[in-house]
């Protein structure tokens, strides 16, 4: 029987949740910023896919993972993938940040709801016996 990652699985999407939320508001914040760029961070299926190539996934214990902590890399917002931008000259559009805020909360919700019913699963399979 193989083992069951998924504490580990959900663990690097809340990480990289917490980085693109990071990355979201410090483009709010810096919306008025004269010639600031927005930026996003790639998506999440991409992180596992780069992170797939260098480790090559195949482990037998969760220590054999060695992607570093801060491996969810950011990308530049074309001014042409922007929506309005503001009168600064800054590649921010507050509606799409807002957005992507909502993604990142819906994704972290969706997350955290997985992670409780598998451990309630866990936890009866466990008393059960």
């Amino acid at each position: 029987m193989t083992g069951v990652y998924l504490f580990e699985l959900a663990s690097k999407q809340a990480r990289y949740l917490a980085v693109r939320q990071a990355t979201i508001a410090s483009n709010v914040a810096n919306a008025n910023t004269p010639d600031y760029k927005a930026r996003d961070v790639v998506p999440f299926s991409e992180v596992m896919s780069r992170m797939a190539q260098t480790t090559g996934m195949e482990m037998t214990a969760s220590a054999h993972m060695t992607a570093g902590e801060n491996s969810i890399p950011t990308k530049a917002v074309s001014a042409d993938a922007a929506w309005d931008a503001l009168d600064t000259s800054s590649s921010v559009s507050l509606e799409q940040e807002m957005l992507k805020a909502g993604e990142v909360s819906r994704d972290h919700n969706l997350n955290t709801g997985v992670v409780k019913a598998f451990h309630r699963m866990l936890m009866s399979a466990v008393r059960s016996g």
